[in-house]
């Protein structure tokens, strides 16, 4: 016996008549929630480094799908098999420059071929737009990457950096006079093109605004921490009456940063910082 059959094997045990009270209740939508935490164990194993916390995590995601798979079975929708196969077919159906004839040397080659492939698939389709498949419930600056990156692979997109960054800045300077305005609705929208066009200049420089803003995260966790140990040290705790002394600690646990990252640009002045201008390439998502 396979580890797959052995797998799909403990999942009928589970939801069959002298298997698991919990197990039995669960419905595709109760399973929503441990499906999307266990996307981000499995994410937060690759960060971390360890190959069997990896390991460990990907069984745990394996069986929220072989869960849904069973769910589906017993509705009469689909099976793991099904699911299989279709993944399989459809993958081999986007590379025929591997699994059928002809030859392609690079990736833009791939990506233009892939879209236009999709493109085929969609026709005929209530929704043939190119952004249908992005799920509605992507977080907010990958799904911006995803929609950014298809209107570039069909050419709708800055045409250099220059261009780009001027965009920036002109979002900026709406956002600044909004602000000064004061109008919540008006603040919100301009916010949301500034991250929008942020999220762009991710993809230019080739890097993944999600991951970008998630290592800003922890980087301000670590450095904050620092402030936290430096004040229990001293008898205090973070108030807002100790805000000069927050401000010294934080400066120094960013030089204590800066030391141990030569290779670094430290950013200047304030809790906030301001780091070097992005310096935008030419790159674009891939979304099956």
């Amino acid at each position: 016996m396979s580890e797959m059959d052995r797998l799909r094997a403990i999942m009928d045990r589970l939801r069959g008549p002298d298997g698991c009270p919990w197990d039995r209740e669960q419905t595709l939508a109760s399973l929503r929630t441990y499906l999307v935490e266990e996307a981000y164990e499995v994410i937060d194993a690759i960060d971390g480094g360890s190959p069997a916390e990896h390991r460990e995590e990907l069984g745990d995601l394996l069986f929220q799908i072989v869960f849904q798979c069973r769910i589906a079975q017993e509705r009469g929708d689909f099976d793991i098999e099904s699911v299989m196969r279709g993944i399989g077919d459809k993958i081999v159906g986007r590379h025929p420059h591997v699994f059928g004839e002809g030859r392609l040397d690079t990736a833009d080659q791939v990506l233009k071929q892939w879209e236009e492939i999709k493109a085929e698939e969609r026709r005929g389709r209530a929704d043939g737009s190119m952004f249908a498949t992005i799920p509605r419930g992507l977080p907010a600056l990958l799904k911006a990457l995803r929609i950014s990156a298809k209107a570039a692979r069909v050419g709708f997109d800055w045409v250099d950096r220059a261009s780009l960054w001027d965009k920036v800045l002109e979002e900026s300077a709406e956002l600044h006079e909004a602000l000064a305005g004061g109008d919540r609705a008006a603040i919100a929208e301009e916010l949301g093109d500034l991250m929008f066009t942020l999220a762009n200049v991710a993809r230019h420089a080739d890097l993944d605004p999600e991951q970008v803003l998630q290592e800003a995260n922890h980087k301000f966790i670590a450095r904050f921490r620092r402030v936290e140990e430096g004040l229990a040290a001293e008898g205090c705790a973070a108030s807002p009456e100790h805000r000069d002394r927050m401000e010294a600690l934080w400066n120094e646990a960013k030089e204590a940063a800066r030391r141990t990252s030569p290779g670094r640009t430290s950013p200047s002045g304030g809790t906030s910082g301001s780091g070097p201008r992005p310096d935008p390439g030419a790159a674009s998502g891939r979304g099956r």
